[in-house]
């Protein structure tokens, strides 16, 4: 089992959950982070950190997210890795919770 980074994330980009994690699993891109299915040792604690909601075991993902699993491992190996907190966006606050931003990811 793995954690996924799903579509809430997006234009969120919180990053408490990098600060609790112990293997540095987490990639950064513009506007979105993923986890390396890879590197993540299913150690739990980046889920109850993210505000947005937005990290799910992959057994758990919501109805509709599914194909972030993927999406995490394929961006994972592009993206660099990230291993600490960095401020959130100014506006996340605004993104947080909005559905439909599959759309406005950057790669």
């Amino acid at each position: 089992m793995t954690f996924v980074v799903t579509e809430n994330c997006i234009k969120c980009k919180y990053m408490d959950c990098v600060e609790v994690c112990p293997v540095d699993c987490f990639h950064e891109g513009p506007n979105f982070l993923v986890i390396d299915p890879d590197e993540c040792i299913d150690c739990t604690l980046c889920e109850p950190e993210c505000p947005a909601e937005a990290i799910f075991s992959e057994e758990d993902l919501p109805a509709g997210q599914e194909q972030f699993k993927a999406l995490n491992a394929t961006l994972s190996k592009q993206w660099p890795v990230l291993s600490e907190k960095k401020p959130a966006p100014a506006d996340a606050d605004q993104w947080k919770g909005k559905p439909d931003k599959l759309k406005l990811l950057e790669r």
